[in-house]
């Protein structure tokens, strides 16, 4: 009897042994499907963006800025969620849910949200926001902008060396200072290499309508141009869209991209470079400035000397390394202040 309940107490030890192991296994794969993306890490911080109408999915800037929530909810564990913008009387409400529900910061995307982040940031002080592409003066706000007629100026530059019919186009979406700032510093940076080359301006109007922007890009493209440079966010799907119409034809035309590297999308044979925008390092950074306390308000402008535009990496694919280099040259020249590139 003594002998059988030394057995059963062993028995019962291994079977504990073994049953606190298979807890111990349950736990651990918790603990590693924590957060969103199996990120170890967890965290209570909340996390809101607004798109502009261009949605999320516009392969530009709203996409960027999403993309950078996303590995943020994936590092981080912080709870990332959009809400898409569908005309601008969503600014408000969509603004309103994220603030009204408690997030720790709420992102506009697009400087057309400017009046809407400047309204909701008054009326909660004590709220956190942040804006792309405009600034708004309220201390709870920190605005990001680029300069992006800088960046613009040195695919101006790759247009004017490789163009071979003297004659580049510029499809832009609103009219607006900010797209201004695109169309003059690509103007600049052709005629500093190409004085005889004839920019072509035509704005789809909207950011959110391809079908315009590929009428418009037809139109460019009829008049003779061989290279259009877009910054007509989803409007400029219609760009690229018109582009591969043509080399299907055997019509070899080019697209500059903008804001992200859009031959990631569209493919090599039509995106000649991109100018990129880092909206998804901007993003990151006030984001993880909420997630470690230590948000501030404030005006953030980010220029070629902080790395905040520039050339695709991928730019070596289509444009020779000898125009690369004269890119590079004009780029120190900027950052020294030897040239000023205009803006408007």
């Amino acid at each position: 009897m003594k002998k059988m309940f030394s057995m059963s107490l062993v028995m019962l030890l291994a079977i504990s042994v073994i049953l606190a192991g298979c807890g111990n296994k349950n736990q651990g794969a918790s603990n590693a499907s924590g957060g969103a993306g199996g990120s170890t890490k967890t965290s209570n911080v909340q996390i809101g963006m607004v798109t502009d109408v261009g949605g999320v999915n516009d392969k530009s800037f709203n996409q960027s800025a999403w993309e950078a929530l996303q590995a943020i909810e994936k590092e981080t564990g912080t709870k990332a969620k959009y809400l898409q913008s569908k005309s601008d009387q969503d600014y408000i409400p969509n603004l309103n849910q994220f603030v009204k529900g408690g997030f720790n910061l709420t992102w506009g995307i697009g400087f057309n949200l400017a009046n809407a982040i400047g309204q909701v940031a008054k009326e909660n002080p004590d709220k956190n926001l942040a804006i792309i592409d405009s600034v708004v003066d309220a201390p709870n706000v920190k605005s990001v902008v680029f300069a992006e007629n800088e960046g613009s100026f040195l695919v101006g530059v790759v247009a004017g060396k490789l163009t071979k019919t003297n004659k580049i186009g510029f499809v832009g979406g609103q009219d607006s200072p900010l797209i201004k700032r695109f169309e003059k510093g690509f103007e600049a940076g052709i005629k500093a290499v190409n004085p005889n080359a004839k920019l072509i301006v035509n704005y789809a109007g909207a950011f959110d309508k391809p079908d315009v922007g590929k009428a418009a890009a037809a139109t460019i493209y009829n008049d003779g141009a061989d290279i259009i440079f877009h910054a007509a966010g989803g409007s400029g799907t219609g760009v690229f869209n018109e582009a591969l119409a043509r080399k299907q034809q055997g019509k070899q035309v080019w697209v500059i991209g903008v804001d992200k590297d859009q031959s990631l999308e569209f493919g090599d044979d039509v995106t000649l470079t991109s100018m990129v925008k880092h909206v998804d390092e901007a993003v990151k950074r006030v984001s993880q400035e909420v997630i470690d306390g230590k948000f501030k308000g404030g005006i953030e402008t980010l220029a070629l000397k902080d790395n905040g535009i520039g050339l695709a990496d991928t730019s070596s694919k289509n444009v020779p390394k000898d125009v690369l280099d004269l890119v590079e040259q004009y780029k120190q020249k900027i950052i020294k202040g030897e040239i000023t590139v205009p803006s408007k």
